[in-house]
């Protein structure tokens, strides 16, 4: 499995990276540029009309080391890398739409939130009762750190595992906020659940190792300044693909620390509109989420990618130490 995961990798960050400047050129002959909301940075405004809908770049990418890997899926008899990439498409899709509408309509408004919660819910039960049909997830849910299972009805199961998927596919989709970052923390992400995956001899590696090789061919473009924005066509399908990871493995819980920054993005936007809302106009950040608070303390926009990936990347490691009985 080592050699399809690192020919998974490869393959992905080389079409992505070929297929970059192509894609830019098609994006701004469509003129599929990003609309900046008028109460985001008005430091932001000078991205206005940056191509958007980038995430094509690395789907095609990691579509192209799926095929290369065929062979290597097909022998290890493992259905896990295609219902996750599955689940990452239906996101994506989703994403699209929505970036789409945002485009046709020239704000930055697309779908309603309630139609994007109805499909992403279907998307997560759909998923994990596949999951659970196939015996791929066990319903003991493994509690990291302490080396304790959990026995969870499914009952109780299923809408939790709904609430995690679509709560943490919208925290990635909250983290694409500036240059880089959600494709930079997301590739130490996937470099973890290649680990994970390539202990547990899981053909799932085959995924993760590709979405890493797609997420770095991606940051060639993506990095400060951005030539491309991912758009939510790119942060659902991350969002996705990483509970995707997360379930396929059944280690739910990991999303936690692993997926620290992502937590943290999404809580500093809702405990700045809760205080907001709850003290008439006060505000606990100085801009929520959390990367923009940053921003208006001084911080450049490489400093944040940096020091938010080193944090998610200790997280990773320790995460790592504390599922070693796991892994065992």
């Amino acid at each position: 499995m080592m050699k399809a995961a690192i020919c998974a990798f490869v393959v992905a960050f080389a079409l992505t990276a070929v297929l970059g400047t192509p894609v830019i050129r098609f994006l701004k002959k469509l003129k599929f540029g990003q609309k900046i909301l008028e109460d985001g940075p008005t430091w932001h405004m000078n991205k206005q009309y940056t191509p958007t809908m980038g995430g094509i770049m690395f789907i095609a990418g990691l579509v192209g080391a799926l095929c290369a890997c065929l062979p290597a899926i097909w022998a290890a008899a493992d259905l896990r890398p295609v219902l996750i990439f599955a689940l990452s498409l239906i996101f994506g899709l989703i994403g699209m739409v929505d970036d789409y509408t945002k485009i046709k309509k020239k704000q930055n408004q697309g779908l309603t939130p309630l139609q994007k919660l109805l499909l992403q819910i279907a998307a997560a039960a759909l998923f994990v009762t596949v999951l659970r049909s196939m015996g791929y997830i066990t319903g003991h849910v493994y509690i990291p750190f302490v080396n304790v299972l959990w026995q969870v009805p499914w009952f109780l199961y299923l809408p939790c595992a709904i609430f995690v998927i679509v709560g943490a596919v919208n925290a990635v989709n909250l983290t694409d906020g500036i240059d880089g970052l959600a494709a930079s923390v997301t590739a130490v992400v996937a470099l973890f659940f290649s680990g994970v995956f390539l202990a547990l001899g899981d053909g799932s590696a085959v995924f993760s190792a590709g979405l890493l090789g797609a997420l770095l061919g991606f940051l060639i473009y993506n990095k400060n300044p951005a030539r491309v924005f991912m758009g939510d066509t790119g942060s659902l399908f991350l969002g996705g693909a990483v509970c995707g990871m997360a379930f396929a493995c059944d280690l739910p819980l990991i999303l936690v620390p692993v997926g620290i920054i992502y937590i943290a993005e999404t809580l500093s936007d809702i405990i700045q509109v809760t205080y907001f809302k709850m003290t008439h106009g006060k505000r606990i950040f100085k801009m929520a989420p959390l990367h923009h608070h940053f921003e208006m303390c001084g911080w450049s926009e490489k400093k944040i990618v940096f020091v938010f990936t080193a944090i998610t990347l200790v997280m990773c490691i320790v995460s790592y130490l504390g599922i070693g009985p796991f892994l065992a």
